[in-house]
């Protein structure tokens, strides 16, 4: 039997982006631990990969301590991504946002540091640079936040550098941005851009955007945010560690493009999603107009080189939402 390289825990591991990691993760020959309380993540995302003797799900909530001490035990390295996401749910509820990103977060990273972790890897938002204006966005430059979620994901970087500088914990701080691909969830009021569009061209439904479609993002594919957690626990170098990084692809895409790209590749499937109009409706509070990453740091100091752009990710995205949700 091959030797596990180290044991991992992804909390939120059974969401989108944590169920891509455990997949990867498993397949590259580490042990994996889930913690995970189901109330944004799916237990259909587990399925591949649930029997397999190296993964232990755990079910538990980060706002529970004694789950979060459990979860750590015997862990090498932890790619936090729990949290509730959302610029509008924090809006509507920023308590339970708060609860669950600030206070989680907390309870995760004092169960690492006493644990003796090697590594406390997590998911951090573009969210952060707020009202800053100037493109590219470096992580040195951020502005103020614009919602209640943006600032929960801020506080989580600022206790990951005092826990750094205080207790000696190392962490890195992932700064996601506009990140999709294969098991994203379409449904729910709070759905991702991406895979609500696709959903609802599918069944020849007009999706409706907010504002006239030119606010723009960098679109992140999910393989390239894989690769990044992987540098990040992988990577030697000690000056690469306790800081921020842009995760991104570095190129943005106004939603119109977006829904350009969608419609050509989705009409490969079925040709009548050529013709569906797009409804334009009210810009969303809290939105940033526009968004683009350096990725420059990370480039530099973890050897990052993300391989999926926008069309190349969408065309891998569509292809599997159409297989799967058909």
């Amino acid at each position: 039997m091959d030797t596990i390289k180290s044991t991992i825990l992804i909390t939120g591991g059974a969401g989108f982006i944590g169920s891509n990691l455990s997949e990867y993760f498993l397949a590259s020959g580490y042990k994996v631990i889930c913690l995970d309380n189901f109330s944004t993540g799916h237990r259909h995302n587990l399925t591949d990969f649930i029997e397999n003797p190296n993964y232990t799900l755990i079910e538990g909530d980060i706002r529970n301590i004694a789950d979060c001490i459990k979860a750590v035990e015997g862990v090498d390295y932890v790619l936090h991504q729990a949290a509730l996401g959302s610029v509008p749910r924090s809006i509507k509820d920023p308590i339970t946002t708060n609860d669950v990103n600030v206070s989680g977060f907390l309870n995760m990273l004092t169960a690492a540091r006493d644990a003796k972790v090697k590594r406390f890897v997590y998911a951090a938002s573009s969210s952060t640079y707020g009202d800053s204006e100037g493109l590219p966005k470096v992580e040195d430059v951020i502005g103020k936040p614009l919602s209640p979620y943006a600032i929960t994901k801020y506080v989580n970087e600022l206790y990951a550098e005092i826990f750094s500088k205080t207790y000696g914990i190392e962490t890195i701080g992932l700064r996601y941005f506009n990140v999709f691909g294969r098991k994203q969830d379409p449904n729910g009021a709070y759905a991702a851009v991406i895979p609500k569009f696709v959903m609802q061209f599918m069944k020849h439904e007009s999706p409706v955007i907010n504002g006239d479609g030119n606010y723009s993002r960098d679109f992140t594919y999910i393989d390239n945010v894989i690769q990044m957690n992987e540098l990040a626990i992988t990577c030697q170098d000690s000056k690469a560690v306790n800081t921020v990084y842009n995760t991104a692809f570095g190129d943005r895409n106004t939603l119109n493009d977006l829904v350009a790209y969608l419609k050509e590749y989705l009409s490969e499937f079925d040709s009548a999603i050529a013709a569906v109009p797009v409804v334009y409706g009210e810009n969303r509070a809290g939105d940033i107009p526009h968004s683009l990453a350096s990725i420059d740091k990370a480039k530099r100091q973890l050897g990052y080189n993300p391989k999926y752009s926008l069309q190349d990710g969408l065309k891998e995205a569509v292809s599997w939402y159409w297989n799967n949700l058909k």
